[in-house]
């Protein structure tokens, strides 16, 4: 056996043993997701359950209801009384995807608060996404248009978001996601209205 030959066989084995590693690890990594997956659906019904008094002001607890097709929460304030609304929220972001929450008022016409419940966009820049310096941008947003990312400081009376710096494709697609999300729910929250009226 010459020396070629030898190395091409070293090389194969290398090969086959790095693919099998990567078949056992790959399997262990998907059994760990499947055996976790409980869990993290659990800690993240908490964290909603947690965060729509912070979002909407008054606000106790949420109950879970359907509006259209969409899952969200009406939030009630101490007396049971309606106090907003928290869309659950899911888009792709610069990394993964991105998972909101948005407390919207009791008509659905104004964004009243922003939580971002999971991320994983770069450490540094795309996550200050999650910072409660850039998410207060979107209090008190909304009316007629759609909410706009810029890269300068927005005039106090607009739609507009100044972007993370260093990470504007995380904004956007924050951006993007309440907007697609906000147009869905006042839809199906009108259908809905015009439906209880018949």
């Amino acid at each position: 056996m010459n020396e070629t030959t030898s190395k091409k066989k070293g090389y194969l084995t290398q090969a086959w043993l790095v693919l099998l590693l990567a078949a056992v690890f790959g399997s262990a990594l998907a059994g760990l997701h499947v055996g976790l997956d409980g869990r993290i659906q659990e800690n993240k019904l908490a964290a909603t359950r947690q965060q729509i008094p912070k979002l909407i002001e008054g606000a106790t607890t949420g109950e879970p209801v359907l509006v259209g097709e969409l899952n969200v929460y009406r939030a009630v304030d101490g007396d049971g009384e309606h106090a907003g609304w928290v869309l659950p929220a899911v888009g792709q972001g610069f990394a993964d995807k991105i998972e909101l929450l948005i407390g919207l008022s009791a008509d659905g016409q104004e964004i009243l608060g922003l939580f971002v419940l999971d991320q994983k966009e770069t450490p540094g820049l795309g996550n200050k996404i999650e910072f409660a310096v850039w998410r207060d941008q979107f209090s008190s947003k909304w009316g007629n248009g759609e909410i706009e990312v810029i890269k300068t400081a927005p005039a106090s009376a607009s739609n507009n978001i100044q972007a993370v710096t260093g990470a504007t494709v995380s904004s956007v697609a924050v951006v993007n996601i309440v907007n697609r999300s906000v147009v869905a729910f006042r839809m199906a929250l009108a259908e809905k209205i015009i439906k209880d009226k018949e």
